[in-house]
């Protein structure tokens, strides 16, 4: 009988009374589960051993603690309810008062509202949240305001019988990315080298990399765009750089079309030395015309910082000749680097090969980065600002005299 008992206490536990609780019947059970128990011992005589009567207390006990966590479990959940409702309540009031509260809240964000230590902590959290929804209604407001100055606009070229992209501008814009990447294609066998040193990643923040390859994209573009384009070389270029990680982003498939020479050789294995000329701002030595038979090198990179020396330095460890952009020669310069961007290079060099006119070439020098162009020579304005300077101190003398002797003759007419 004991067995017979604890071979139910065992399906009770392990197959009805789960099925019960999930499916809420757990209370309609336990009458039907007492009198299962009730007629086993119905069922023999009446002489009843005390084990067995402990059996049945033991049962009781077990059937009250299944009870109790049942109705914790309810209590805790109702506790957790009541809570979160609590805190929205308390987040529509700090709304209402003017806080920084987002609109829409989630439960877990909610929950986490909740978990915060102190009330600095959830203010801090609230504004967060706030913040980027705030942000996220401001793109999507952009976006819908994008969308409506699109269908605007088309709507009116609909009506003015324009159409924004035609057969003939589409053949027109084919042909010339034909001639654009046959005279590329020409350079690559006669044009002049230009090489750029993509050995400077290791000098720039991840950031400054991504505006190096942007620079780089622009220069290529407008390299492929000229009557006479160079041959673009990227010399210490190394697989799974960040430039080449940028440069795929930007690319994409086209990356290993393009019309370039890419190689993780240095540029000193490529060129003789004699016919390199690295261009940098540090450089002592001025560039006074282009050369034509020469190889310019520039250096790929981007600092916020400005680090001066740096590419100076590496030509001289490879033994090679450096040269300057006689920017003070043709510009009154202001105050500042004279470092340009790569693709302000690209145009320079450009049309320093074509026209070789320094003050054409110069123009692409961002206006605020200079007053105008020098119309003398230096040493005729050093001059004239000498004797300006002269003037101005003999004038200043003239007057210091004629003050001091109307002084003195009030102070004699005084005694």
């Amino acid at each position: 009988m004991q067995s017979a008992n604890m071979l139910l206490k065992k399906i009770l536990r392990s197959s009805v009374l789960p099925f019960a609780a999930q499916h809420g019947m757990k209370k309609d059970l336990f009458p039907l589960s007492r009198t299962l128990s009730l007629s086993l011992f119905l069922k023999q005589d009446n002489s009843c051993n005390p084990s067995e009567k402990m059996d049945l207390d033991a049962w009781k006990k077990v059937m009250k603690t299944g009870l109790q966590e049942e109705v914790s479990e309810t209590v805790s959940e109702h506790k957790e309810l009541s809570s979160l409702a609590a805190a929205r309540k308390v987040l529509e009031m700090w709304r209402l008062a003017g806080r920084s509260v987002p609109e829409n809240i989630s439960e877990e964000q909610l929950k986490t509202f909740i978990e915060c230590p102190s009330k600095s902590a959830k203010k801090k959290y609230l504004k967060y949240l706030y913040l980027k929804e705030l942000y996220k209604k401001n793109d999507k407001r952009k976006m819908d305001e994008k969308r409506e100055r699109r269908l605007e606009a088309a709507e009116q070229a609909s009506k003015m019988g324009e159409t924004k992209r035609n057969s003939f501008v589409c053949l027109w814009a084919n042909s010339m990315d034909r001639a654009y990447s046959w005279r590329v294609a020409q350079s690559m066998i006669f044009g002049q080298p230009l090489v750029f040193d993509m050995s400077y990643e290791n000098d720039m923040s991840v950031r400054e990399v991504a505006n190096t390859v942007r620079q780089l994209v622009l220069s290529e573009g407008c390299n492929r765009r000229s009557v006479d384009p160079f041959h673009i070389h990227f010399c210490n270029f190394k697989d799974d750089s960040l430039y080449h990680k940028e440069f795929i982003k930007h690319y994409r498939e086209a990356w290993g079309k393009l019309l370039i020479t890419v190689t993780d050789q240095c540029y000193t294995e490529v060129f003789p030395k004699d016919k390199l000329i690295y261009l940098t701002a540090d450089s002592p030595k001025v560039m006074k015309t282009f050369d034509h038979n020469k190889v310019y090198i520039v250096g790929s990179m981007v600092d916020k910082s400005i680090k001066t020396g740096v590419s100076l330095a590496r030509a001289k460890r490879l033994g090679l000749e450096t040269a300057a952009l006689p920017l003070e020669k043709y510009l009154l310069w202001n105050t500042g680097a004279k470092n340009l961007t790569l693709d302000q290079m690209m145009h320079i060099l450009l049309t320093l090969k074509d026209t070789g006119d320094w003050k054409k070439a110069l123009e692409f020098v961002p206006k605020r980065k200079y007053c105008g162009f020098v119309s003398k020579p230096v040493r005729e304005l050093t001059k004239s600002l000498n004797l300006i300077n002269t003037l101005k101190l003999g004038q200043r003398q003239e007057e210091i005299r004629k003050q001091f002797a109307k002084n003195y003759s009030k102070k004699l007419t005084q005694k």
